[in-house]
């Protein structure tokens, strides 16, 4: 398994050692040792999986704290264009984003740390997508950002994207009060 860094302090990409052959693959999806090696958190309190179809748009989320979620996401089949968009007020990349297909043959994972806003496009149907969380789901303490604000120039490759009512109303960074300081 290799940990590398990213633009963004605290994001991690992930990439698991695969080791294939004419009866499929196997690979870690989670080591706790070298995760904690690499100084990422170790304990993990929810296991999240959706489904969807091409097209479809989950985002920008988060959770405030106290119920504020890490995130080790990665996809099972399909593909997506994953985004993580720094939400900290305090830090230096402030309304930054982070993009990366993660696909069924890639393997890729991210590690989102709290603080984050976190989305995905599925670009392939019945995609599967599935993130262990640091944090259990709180529905009062969810939040998000609107996937299109112009001001993140997030280039999400499509105009008209399947979204939630809720999706649909978020609010733009400018109208936004992070509850993240660091």
């Amino acid at each position: 398994m290799e940990i590398h860094d990213t633009p963004i302090a605290g994001l991690k990409i992930i990439q698991p050692a695969v080791f294939g052959d004419r009866r499929g693959y196997f690979m870690e999806s989670y080591n706790e040792a070298q995760f904690k090696g690499a100084g990422l958190p170790t304990h993990f309190v929810q296991d999240n999986q959706s489904m969807s179809a091409k097209n479809i748009l989950r985002g920008l989320h988060f959770q405030a704290p106290p119920f504020a979620q890490g995130k080790l996401v990665r996809v099972i089949k399909g593909a997506v264009l994953d985004i993580a968009l720094d939400i900290r007020k305090n830090s230096a990349t402030y309304g930054q984003h982070f993009a990366l297909e993660l696909n069924e043959t890639n393997k890729t994972m991210l590690w989102i740390p709290p603080g984050f806003a976190h989305g995905f496009l599925t670009l392939a149907d019945d995609s599967i997508f599935a993130y262990k969380c640091t944090e259990i789901y709180n529905q009062s303490s969810e939040g998000g950002v609107l996937w299109n604000d112009s001001a993140l120039g997030i280039a999400w490759g499509i105009a008209s994207p399947i979204l939630s009512m809720k999706d649909e109303t978020l609010p733009v960074l400018a109208n936004f009060s992070s509850p993240f300081s660091e």
